[in-house]
């Protein structure tokens, strides 16, 4: 779904990497572990869960237990948050379909309940038991906790494109304040939420539930967690869909900066549309998205220096980084593409900011109440884990801001400053850039979306290439992730998969 900082949210929710300081366990020692369970494990393996009904009608709920850390599985325990529902039709059973939203962060109890176990296609539904694990340290299983609501109200209105070296402080001043709380709060856990060990979880879960093999939809940072168990369980893949792929072979670096170059594109596309609509409030039928973008960046500029009203409860004003991450978030659909140009006319013509508020408190998970979900918390500690870091210092960002700013002259600046978010955590990485080629597996699906802004389509092709199994469907259009957003040849060709096993042809394009 996303990647680290104000954007130290708009950057952080997919592929923001981040490091400093020690760990126990490397997750190369955890990938080099016996794949059968060993007796250490069994115990997880073998044990029953305990269903019961959830709030939501038609779903039952139940803890799954899982080691802390697998390289002593006798040393304590995590509490796994399951959900699942049962399928509804009376052919032949396909077994579980587990379902990841991304994120990292991203609630996949949530998504089931909200949409995966409601929305999917009803055969699906029908043949399949669908079923989420929210992996450990989100929401419901352990969660990571940083900052309170006032605290991370602060850390979200930080200045992310600093003019001084007051300015820097500040910002390197709200890191390190957001590494130092999850670290005082989550200590015990913050050191194993790998997503190689998710993908460990994952198996457990596969075992408990009884199936031979893992049937898988995972989206954005979930492409990585479905990836990452294909390679540590290679024979263990079911009818596997990785849609809006990552690719596990870059550094922090290069991933920041890709997806830089990928909400430029995103932004593109959104310029070229909204000129040529009668209440775009960029330009006019003719205007170059250059053109668009000077004026964007301009406003920026203004909310910089002076912050407008938004009628908050709370008092919050609409400053450079709300508002940068208000755009952001609608990049991920384009069906969010009209209310961001009502909310860019709201706050460039009539200061009111209240639109571009709405657009990012729904990106940082912020309820009315001003309480955030740790949607934020779990998406720092996780990528800070699986990665080092893309920067060590405000001099390493000074050093590439003029190649960020290339990858996209409106978002460039603010996103390299938000690479720098995890230089300060308090646990060191213990993954690193890799190949993952799951020798062996099934048939892969990679999706890729053409104009993706979080996860470019040159990651779909990277990974779909590494893939032993691999197999790329891609989708000529805009938003992020392509399965059930609107394109029947998409969908029809992944029901085609999930139902009967049967992979896109090589080479098949989607529009």
């Amino acid at each position: 779904m996303r990647t680290g900082g104000t954007l130290l949210a708009a950057a952080a929710l997919l592929v923001s990497a981040c490091s400093a300081g020690g760990s126990t366990t490397a997750q190369t020692a955890l990938a080099a572990l016996p794949q059968s369970p060993p007796s250490a494990l069994a115990r997880y393996y073998t044990q029953k869960l305990t269903w019961r009904t959830c709030g939501v009608p038609g779903f039952q709920c139940a803890t799954m237990k899982a080691p802390r850390d697998y390289a002593e599985p006798g040393a304590g325990d995590v509490r796994l948050a399951v959900a699942r529902k049962r399928a509804t039709g009376q052919g032949r059973h396909l077994g579980s379909l587990l379902v990841n939203p991304g994120g990292p962060g991203g609630s996949a109890v949530g998504y089931l309940e909200q949409y995966a176990g409601v929305g999917y296609p009803a055969e699906v539904r029908a043949r399949y038991d669908m079923v989420a694990v929210d992996p450990r340290g989100v929401a419901h299983s352990e969660p990571v906790e940083c900052l309170d609501g006032p605290r991370m109200d602060a850390y979200a209105q930080t200045d992310i494109t600093p003019d001084s070296p007051a300015e820097t402080r500040r910002l390197v001043d709200a890191y390190k304040r957001f590494a130092e709380g999850c670290g005082r709060h989550s200590a015990a856990l913050l050191r194993h939420v790998s997503t190689v060990e998710a993908a460990r979880d994952m198996d457990i879960l596969r075992g408990v539930l009884g199936d031979r093999r893992l049937n898988y939809v995972g989206a954005s940072y979930g492409t990585f967690l479905g990836a990452t168990y294909a390679g540590l369980f290679p024979d263990r893949v079911g009818r596997m869909v990785l849609d809006g792929a990552m690719d596990p072979a870059l550094s922090a670096r290069r991933l920041n900066e890709e997806q830089t170059a990928g909400f430029e594109t995103a932004f593109q596309s959104f310029a070229k549309d909204c000129v040529r609509r009668s209440d775009c409030p960029l330009g006019g039928p003719g205007t170059s998205p250059a053109k668009v973008g000077d004026k964007l960046k301009a406003f920026f500029k203004k909310l910089d220096a002076s912050p407008i009203p938004t009628g908050d409860a709370d008092g919050r004003r609409l400053g450079e980084a709300l508002a940068t991450t208000g755009v952001i978030a609608a990049m991920y659909d384009e069906a969010a593409w009209p209310r961001l140009r009502q909310a860019l006319t709201s706050a460039i013509k009539h200061r009111d900011g209240a639109g571009l508020l709405m657009l990012s408190d729904s990106y940082y998970e912020r309820d009315a109440g001003g309480r955030y979900s740790n949607l934020m918390s779990a998406n720092a500690a996780v990528n800070c884990l699986d990665l080092p870091p893309a920067f060590s210092g405000p001099e390493d960002v000074e050093r590439a801001l003029p190649a960020f700013e290339k990858a996209s002259p409106v978002f460039g600046r603010g996103l390299a400053w938000a690479s720098l978010s995890c230089a300060y955590w308090p646990v060191r990485a213990t993954g690193r850039p890799h190949r993952i080629r799951a020798k062996g597996a099934a048939p892969i699906v990679v999706v890729g979306t053409t104009r993706d802004p979080a996860t470019p389509y040159r990651w779909a092709r990277s990974l779909a290439s590494q893939l032993s199994s691999g197999r790329l469907l891609t989708y000529d259009g805009d938003g992020h992730t392509a399965f059930g957003r609107g394109s029947r040849c998409v969908d029809s060709a992944i029901d085609a998969y999930l139902l009967r096993g049967t992979p896109p042809a090589k080479g098949k394009r989607c529009s």
